[in-house]
């Protein structure tokens, strides 16, 4: 299988410059429209697929994000792994703005959001016990740190509702009592979709403030993210920029067991199986159902 790499792009990139054959496609799926048409190409020979997330000029709200359409186009253009870089607060002293932080667990507090592409007439449940691919963060994170980056390997992601910003008690209870490490609001459902789709799955968070636990950042303001923001975003192109030189040939299968996911976690008997909902799946879960 090609190694295809898709990219969602969190707030502050919304495109990705210097891939050859750079093509702006339009991708329908069941689940209805993406964030917005899908970046290909290829960058250094290494086949590349682009979403921003939040569409370019930042039209979707973290909770108006169709998370399920956007995995599944992927998906339809054959990605095989995703690196999702996203904006984030820090709980930790050492994890200054400017960080990259590549977690490797979540607390999901989102409320609103479709989180499975399975439900009634086909239930399915994989296992988020180590929800991110470790293989490819670690090709991420020597990437960014080639590119001058801080990194933290390794870290827990609150994932929060939003749009509004933490209180002081919910900050403190993530960080003093959960013991979280940074704080976003778009990681979540993506990882747990990313997962039944039996997509490998890296998050990058770049811390942009310290949220409002710290007496220097006592209240979270947007212009005050925004000035980080522009940094952060270019040293994530970097990153991928020096991502082909490091990746190599994509061990198949993946040493994590990303691409089997669901193997073992379809339970609904065959025959009693929705035919509508199966259509549906026929991108994400078709190897397992056809």
């Amino acid at each position: 299988m090609e190694q295809v790499i898709g990219v969602i792009g969190g707030s502050g990139v919304y495109d990705l410059s210097g891939l050859e054959g750079a093509e702006w496609l339009t991708v329908e799926t069941p689940w209805g429209e993406p964030s917005d048409q899908l970046l290909t190409g290829r960058l250094d020979g290494l086949r590349l697929v682009f979403l921003p997330r939040h569409g370019r000029g930042h039209v979707h709200s973290p909770a108006t994000v169709n998370y399920r359409a956007n995995i599944d186009a992927l998906k339809r253009l054959g990605v095989t792994d995703v690196i999702a870089v996203s904006a984030c607060g820090s709980f930790r002293e050492d994890m200054a703005p400017g960080d990259f932080v590549f977690v490797d667990q979540f607390i999901d507090r989102t409320t609103g959001r479709a989180s499975s592409f399975f439900g009634t007439g086909c239930v399915a449940h994989v296992s988020l016990a180590h929800p991110t691919c470790a293989r490819l963060s670690a090709a991420c994170a020597t990437a960014a740190e080639a590119a001058g980056v801080r990194v933290h390997r390794g870290g827990t992601y609150l994932a929060m509702e939003g749009p509004q910003f933490s209180t002081l008690a919910e900050s403190r209870l993530y960080r003093e009592v959960w013991g979280c490490d940074v704080i976003g609001m778009t990681n979540m459902p993506e990882a747990k979709l990313a997962r039944e789709a039996e997509l490998c799955y890296a998050p990058v968070a770049m811390v942009t403030d310290y949220d409002c636990w710290h007496p220097g950042h006592a209240a979270v303001q947007v212009t005050d993210i925004l000035r980080v923001l522009g940094a952060n975003a270019d040293a994530a192109r970097r990153m991928l920029r020096g991502l082909p030189a490091r990746l190599g040939q994509r061990p198949d299968p993946c040493p994590e067991g990303c691409d089997r996911a669901l193997e073992t976690a379809l339970i609904t008997a065959p025959d009693r199986r929705d035919a509508g909902l199966l259509a549906r799946l026929d991108a994400v879960a078709g190897r397992v159902l056809r």
